[in-house]
């Protein structure tokens, strides 16, 4: 245990570290209710995906809801194209309007998609990672492999384009990433994608505390160095404290969730996601309590 408090401390100081709440004002953040709970901001991009058309929107929007009894954890998935009031980036040149939320981090960054998040859900954050999904390849590959269960079959739309059977199967790391990116095949599209994503996640997180890979050093070098390249941090989140509280976080204690909506639409020229603001309000009051009953129940 102390020898592996010490390797998380020497591959802290390599991962790359975020000022995610410099920008953020504090008068205007939201109070956090719950005690010793924890919420953590996770956003993702795609760099290497195929239909990236460059920019710098985040296509990836998690809060992780960590209980105070640390024995559970709630990852909620916000639409990347969910309809909301993005505030006013410090600069003052973009936001102060609606807009979908990924815009906030085109136009201000890691504080001002803190700052989108916090006046859309209620909730405060108390830590950001950003995930390089593309990267996941590597972590898949230092896992020999997940375990996934495909909901239809299907072809990608990517090179080589792959069959995708329905039912349980093991994919390696490219195969795995290619999966995550599929929607266009699907009758919800960008639903489809989060679902995907959803899945990729929970499998990597079973297999890295159920696999044996603790007991590999050699596995668990790869892992790490995998991972810590993939990812980067708060100035503030600590890698040795995380391990800690979350050791005993299994797959099952785990759930996905997709934050309330009305379904898709217009504005204007843009097809957008419209949040169900009254279901949302109380799901979100639930997470601010910390009462993961009433979370579980006000996501269905």
């Amino acid at each position: 245990m102390i020898g592996g408090a010490l390797y998380l401390r020497s591959v802290e100081k390599d991962i790359d570290r975020v000022d995610a709440f410099a920008d953020v004002p504090e008068e205007g953040r939201p109070q956090a209710v719950a005690n010793g709970a924890m919420n953590i901001l996770i956003l993702g991009s795609d760099s290497r995906d195929p239909e990236s058309t460059g920019g710098s929107r985040t296509d990836t929007i998690i809060v992780a809801h960590i209980p105070k009894d640390r024995s559970s954890a709630q990852l909620v998935s916000i639409p990347r194209d969910t309809w909301v009031n993005v505030p006013k980036a410090k600069n003052g040149g973009h936001g102060g309007r609606d807009a979908k939320i990924n815009a906030a981090y085109a136009w201000g960054g890691i504080p001002l998609m803190v700052q989108t998040v916090e006046s859309f859900t209620t909730v405060r954050i108390d830590h950001v990672m950003i995930v390089d999904f593309a990267g996941f390849k590597e972590i898949i590959d230092a896992l020999d492999g997940v375990d996934i269960n495909a909901e239809k079959s299907f072809t990608s739309i990517h090179p080589p384009f792959r069959k995708f059977e329905q039912g349980m199967q093991r994919m390696d790391g490219e195969t795995a990433l290619d999966y995550s990116r599929q929607r266009k095949q699907f009758a919800d599209g960008d639903f489809a994608r989060i679902r995907h994503q959803q899945q990729v996640i929970k499998a990597i997180l079973d297999k890295a505390v159920s696999g044996g890979i603790v007991t590999n050093p050699g596995r668990l070098n790869s892992f790490v160095k995998a991972t810590s390249s993939a990812v980067s941090v708060d100035e503030k989140m600590s890698l040795v404290s995380m391990a800690t509280d979350l050791r005993n976080l299994r797959g099952r204690n785990l759930t996905f969730v997709t934050s309330p909506t009305k379904g898709t639409g217009r504005v204007g020229s843009e097809s957008v996601v419209f949040a169900n603001t009254e279901k949302a309000k109380t799901f979100y009051d639930a997470v601010r309590r910390d009462s993961v009953d009433e979370i579980l129940a006000s996501s269905k």
